[in-house]
């Protein structure tokens, strides 16, 4: 057995763990709550016989220990409860808004590998020169800029009509509309990668500069191997192990933050659904909305060390 198939082997049997830990967290945490899902669900008109018994039929009475069982036995059907007076199924609304958040991670994902590889490549390649210096100094000031204040001075970039990108309005199907869904989505994930990527490209310039001493890159420049050929064959690969490592710590930070940022661009994502859950004092809703960004969380950053054994040969071997 390979040092990577041990490696995926531990991390896949500590799946059922963390989402056993991070399920009963959440229930905990949420069973603080004071609002009765008996009298959300039936009303104020509800005699408290009616109430007792709701309470009763859906696990809501007795030790946390049983109703955590019975709460994780709906879990494990795929039922995280109903909200409002009308009874509406939580998972119906998570599994409209979860793909428009998703969607938003891997857009704000992708802009923030894109714009810190080729920041730090070129700051490494041009070190202590004036491209190097002026690549400092805005991947410090985009690592100093807040995600939901950046997401505000773009809104008013628009208000004030100096931007062609909308910043509401609905949201188009990707699978109907991807320029419309581009043009919506453009906004919200820039202001959540910005951060991101200056936080991600001093790394790869840290990366790539230890790549580029070594003597065997020495050794193929002098031999007149061209040295974009080399950076992209042999530097980047090696040098893109540890901007992997603290990708996979960032991605977390995208998903909570696109969470912010959909309220403040009015996407109909989790963040509009938890907010909603909040301010209706449905604490069903926000139960479910908080586990599955959690549960996605955790699942998002095993994907990213199976990335990082496929990246990094050293674990492959045996």
């Amino acid at each position: 057995m390979t040092s990577a198939l041990r490696l995926i082997g531990r991390r896949l049997l500590q799946l059922p763990v963390m989402i056993l830990g991070i399920s009963f967290l959440v229930f905990f945490v949420m069973s603080f709550s004071k609002v009765d899902p008996a009298l959300i669900a039936l009303g104020e008109s509800a005699t408290l016989e009616e109430r007792e018994a709701y309470r009763v039929d859906k696990g809501l009475e007795g030790p946390l220990l049983v109703r955590f069982l019975a709460f994780l036995g709906g879990l494990v059907r795929g039922d995280l409860g109903t909200f409002s007076a009308r009874q509406q199924p939580v998972v119906d609304e998570v599994a409209r808004a979860f793909p428009i958040t998703l969607q938003l991670t891997f857009l704000g994902l992708a802009i923030a590998v894109l714009g810190a590889l080729t920041l730090g490549v070129l700051a490494a390649v041009h070190r202590d020169r004036w491209p190097d210096q002026v690549i400092r100094v805005l991947s410090i000031t985009a690592l100093s800029t807040p995600s939901f204040w950046l997401a505000v001075l773009l809104i008013q970039g628009v208000t004030l009509g100096l931007g062609a990108l909308p910043a509401s309005g609905p949201l188009p199907p990707l699978t109907q509309d991807p320029g419309g869904w581009l043009a919506r989505m453009a906004l919200p994930a820039l202001a959540l990668a910005v951060p991101v990527v200056g936080q991600l490209s001093r790394v790869v310039r840290t990366a790539v500069v230890e790549e580029l001493d070594k003597d065997c890159v020495r050794t193929a420049l002098g031999a007149g191997i061209p040295r974009p050929v080399v950076v992209a064959r042999n530097v980047l690969r090696n040098a893109l192990i540890t901007p992997v490592t603290v990708l996979g710590l960032r991605v977390g930070y995208l998903m909570g933050g696109a969470v912010v940022i959909e309220i403040i661009f009015a996407l109909p994502g989790m963040g509009t659904l938890i907010l909603n859950g909040v301010t209706n004092n449905e604490p069903n809703l926000v139960q479910g909305v908080t586990l599955t960004v959690a549960l996605a969380f955790v699942a998002i950053n095993i994907v990213v060390d199976l990335l990082y054994v496929l990246i990094n040969p050293r674990i492959r071997s045996v």
